[in-house]
């Protein structure tokens, strides 16, 4: 990784700062010493970017987002608008306890919609689509389909974010992606040809 990124004159990347190839940085962002952030990615207007976070490639965060120390994006996440990661359960202004951040994982390919909020300490599974204005309190399995307050599952999806319909043998085929998937056991994969 270089700082080689496409980073807008507003924006401000400290130095350490890792930034891969093509990655855009835009109006009024900040990125803080220690992020590294993947190739590819978009980072949107009026963001932040914590030290220690982890941006795989290919990710989008759109404009207003901030990621916090302990989040742990993988590659082809998706960020919704002024979307909110904690990174403290019980903050109290008067409290400092930075030692007690907790982690939070984006597994590949998740979507997260605009104004959602995730609670730290949870790990969203892979190409798993939060719902516009979702509270994640717990963890989400790979594929699920979570919305509400707090976020209950309604479904699954496949990786294009299709919703997903199994029939009585756990099996779903998705048109767009030309591919089947199986559910067993709680858990969706995809079925290779």
């Amino acid at each position: 990784m270089s700082n080689l990124g496409n980073i807008h004159p507003s924006a401000i990347v400290d130095e350490g700062a890792r930034i891969g190839m093509g990655t855009r940085i835009w109006h009024f962002s900040h990125v803080m010493p220690t992020a590294v952030i993947g190739e590819g990615c978009n980072i949107g207007q009026n963001c932040f970017i914590d030290n220690r976070v982890r941006i795989g490639n290919g990710v989008k965060i759109q404009n207003n987002v901030s990621v916090y120390n302990g989040v742990v994006v993988e590659d082809d996440v998706f960020l919704g608008p002024s979307m909110v990661f904690t990174n403290v359960m019980n903050p109290r202004s008067f409290v400092e306890r930075k030692h007690e951040f907790r982690p939070t994982f984006l597994r590949k390919g998740a979507t997260i919609g605009a104004n959602a909020t995730i609670v730290c300490g949870v790990e969203i599974g892979r190409y798993a689509l939060i719902g516009a204005g979702s509270v994640i309190i717990r963890n989400v399995p790979d594929h699920a389909l979570m919305v509400g307050n707090p976020a209950r599952q309604i479904g699954w999806v496949s990786q294009t974010g299709e919703r997903l319909h199994f029939d009585a043998d756990g099996k779903a085929w998705c048109v767009p992606e030309g591919c089947s998937y199986l559910l067993s056991a709680g858990n969706v994969n995809l079925v290779l040809p």
